[in-house]
């Protein structure tokens, strides 16, 4: 008969091993070159590198696609990140993304995805890309997100037009990390 402290543990290393089935990534060692391409958008690794997905075109084939680290550093909080699904959908990004472009902040129901309470406060991976985005745009996104919730069409004429305008404007910045 099994004492009830080994019948605990193996119940323990079961639900321990499906975890990290499930969460490969759980363990922090997040290399992006080693990435399948559903988890490569939006995903740190280790080194605390933005991980890109980008497409190779060899002789007329199909387009492949490959999981490369780019230059691009981020906060030591945020190493070994591969965004959740949930990030992705209330974010309203796509992790077939091939490259990042602040073209997307113009979007008026991207913009309204990102500023969103479900992103702007619960995905701090995305905002911090986004606003980074933003920011070499001239535009500060706590800004773009507050005009956006009072009026999104002025929001998005003001960034067509100077997004320096929306630089003035008062809004908290992400502070779920």
């Amino acid at each position: 008969m099994a004492s009830p402290v080994s019948s605990d543990m193996a119940l323990a290393f079961i639900l321990l091993s499906q975890f990290f089935l499930f969460f490969p990534y759980a363990l922090g060692a997040v290399t992006c070159e080693e990435l399948p391409k559903d988890a490569c958008a939006f995903a740190i690794s280790s080194a605390g590198k933005r991980c890109l997905l980008e497409s190779i075109q060899r002789g007329g084939g199909p387009t492949e696609y490959q999981c490369r680290t780019s230059e691009v550093e981020v906060e030591r909080r945020m190493r070994d990140w591969v965004e959740t699904d949930e990030c992705v959908r209330a974010c309203g990004v796509s992790r077939d993304a091939v490259g990042l472009s602040s073209d997307s902040l113009l979007e008026h129901e991207f913009a309204g995805k990102l500023c969103s309470a479900a992103c702007y406060q619960n995905c701090p991976n995305i905002v911090d890309l986004y606003f980074n985005l933003a920011a070499g745009e001239g535009v500060f996104l706590p800004g773009l997100c507050a005009e956006h919730k009072v009026n999104p069409r002025r929001a998005m004429a003001e960034l067509l037009s100077s997004g320096a305008s929306l630089g003035g404007a008062v809004a908290p910045a992400p502070t779920s990390y």
